[in-house]
């Protein structure tokens, strides 16, 4: 049956305002940031759910001493036995999206009380509930257990990074160190023509004759699809230049000036917009080794040191190729490069397993929850 949430909870608001918080506070404090913050007095003890009311809405679950801020809805049971208050959190969760288009105002928006005691809620059997609730948080352990996973081998490539060539700063296994300019060059003949602005940043793969789609720098890190566009033959023709990469060195030259991708193996021709470089390593440096240290803490303090503007970020190529980067025998980078490989592996793998147990839980929340 379906009842009102109103029906089954009482609701109240806190009533503190959000500086009353203590850094080193002894209970927890419930304002509309995701996080809660510390305070060191408690106006609560209880079981119950918490809806941000304005902002970025969220819902929490806790149990226990705790204070509110005046704008955070504390949900308490008031059902007479027939609500598992977890149940109502996960049901929330999944309304959260529903409440924030429900949300009103200008520059802050908000909700009201009855956003939340008119909704309509499924209310199975408590037993029904609690198996639910389970289901739910085996799939959220599994999700955050995999997440922890991926963390762990990203910090097990750093860990090897500094077993194998020790800290590049001290560089105590003395290792040659020379600017970057005298082991990687810069390649300028393929950037986009400026006068086509659409192609300013990022990097162009031909899809077929005649089009083009764009994905930006950060693409290169993230993985996300989502700002492909395609282009005309006006920009195709621009291209001219465009040749085929794979394992090439980029730099950000504007905005995010200094920060390090590498270009993944592409079967098709590519062109590099304006904002960044493109650097080819010779056959001294090993690209995957060359990408870790420029990204690791040694080579982002190292290139940072070049970067001008106070407001517009900005490296220029002279001062790109003077970054200071040490150089490891080849032997050692490919043993290198061969552990991140084997990581890699590992990584996707997990990668996959996330996706695959994200898409349970979504499935779950949709069977259960609507």
């Amino acid at each position: 049956m379906k009842v009102k949430v109103g029906e089954i909870t009482k609701i109240k608001t806190g009533k503190l305002d959000a500086n009353a918080s203590s850094a080193d506070g002894k209970y927890p404090f419930f304002t509309c940031s995701k996080d809660p913050l510390r305070i060191n007095s408690y106006s609560y003890d209880c079981e119950c759910v918490l809806v941000a009311g304005n902002g970025d809405l969220n819902v929490k679950y806790y149990n226990g001493k705790f204070d509110a801020y005046q704008r955070t809805y504390i949900i308490e049971d008031n059902s007479n036995g027939l609500l598992y208050m977890p149940y109502l959190y996960h049901f929330l969760e999944g309304y959260i999206g529903e409440l924030r288009k429900q949300s009103i105002g200008g520059v802050i928006k908000y909700i009201k009380l009855g956003n939340l005691t008119d909704v309509l809620v499924e209310l199975p059997s408590i037993e029904e509930q609690k198996y639910i609730v389970n289901l739910m948080n085996i799939s959220l352990e599994l999700i955050e257990l995999r997440k922890k996973t991926i963390d762990k081998l990203d910090s097990l490539v750093k860990a090897r990074f500094i077993e194998m060539f020790g800290d590049p700063q001290i560089n105590e296994k003395g290792f040659t160190k020379a600017p970057m300019g005298e082991y990687l060059s810069l390649l300028t003949d393929f950037s986009s023509n400026g006068s086509y602005k659409a192609l300013d940043s990022g990097v162009v793969m031909y899809d077929e004759p005649n089009y083009a789609w764009m994905v930006r720098t950060t693409d290169l890190e993230s993985g996300d699809k989502s700002s492909i566009k395609y282009i005309d033959e006006k920009a195709y023709e621009l291209l001219s230049k465009s040749k085929i990469f794979g394992g090439e060195i980029i730099m950000n030259k504007i905005g995010s000036a200094g920060k390090i991708y590498i270009i993944p193996k592409l079967t098709m021709p590519a062109s590099l917009g304006r904002n960044a470089f493109m650097f080819r390593y010779d056959e001294r440096i090993n690209n995957i080794f060359i990408y870790y240290l420029l990204t690791s803490d040694y080579g982002q303090r190292e290139i940072q040191q070049y970067v001008r503007g106070a407001v517009t970020k900005t490296i220029t190529k002279d001062d790109a190729r003077a970054v200071l980067i040490i150089v490891p025998p080849l032997e050692l980078q490919l043993q290198f490069a061969d552990f991140v490989h084997q990581v890699d592996k590992s990584r996707e793998a997990v990668k996959k397993s996330l996706e695959k147990t994200q898409q349970l839980y979504d499935s779950l929340m949709q069977e259960y929850f609507g």
